[in-house]
């Protein structure tokens, strides 16, 4: 019995030491009102050493994707991206338009002033994967940012 909470205590902490080279900051997810069938989750994701970010998942969604929106010609794309490289140093942005977290078939309402759990898995150079457990604030827009002009990219709500 020792020796399994020893073991424990070491995979523990192993993930405690790896999730503090990785930072995650002004984390939030846009709200969704009932009926609402996706939405995104943005934040800013720095790795003191090379990582990749290869996976999330939340309670109140069936599927959480890292999604990229990009212009291809005149037209927005949005596709999964199964890896997304965080290199050492470099801080990388997951916001609307661009890299996030696509939150899809939820289960629940995410009013505004709620909060919802995310874990995101990431993997280091030497193939470990570690797990960072996040509590996100949900709002109609960016913590501090001011409210975009409704037809703006950030304004579009995309659907699957």
């Amino acid at each position: 019995m020792k020796t399994k909470v020893i073991a424990a205590l070491l995979v523990l902490s192993a993930g405690a030491v790896f999730a503090q080279t990785v930072e995650v900051k002004d984390a939030w997810v846009r709200a969704a009102v009932p009926g609402q069938s996706g939405t995104g989750a943005f934040m800013s994701i720095t790795a003191k050493e090379g990582t990749k970010l290869v996976g999330a998942s939340s309670p109140v969604a069936g599927v959480a994707e890292v999604h990229e929106m990009k212009m291809e010609g005149d037209i927005m794309r949005m596709r999964a991206v199964p890896v997304l490289d965080l290199p050492a140093g470099t801080t990388v942005q997951l916001k609307p338009g661009g890299y996030h977290v696509m939150l899809m078939e939820l289960r629940q309402a995410l009013p505004k002033g709620s909060t919802v759990p995310l874990t995101l898995t990431f993997k280091d150079a030497r193939g470990q994967e570690s797990k960072v457990e996040l509590k996100l604030p949900v709002a109609a827009s960016a913590p501090g940012a001011a409210m975009p002009a409704s037809g703006t990219p950030a304004a579009m709500h995309h659907k699957h």
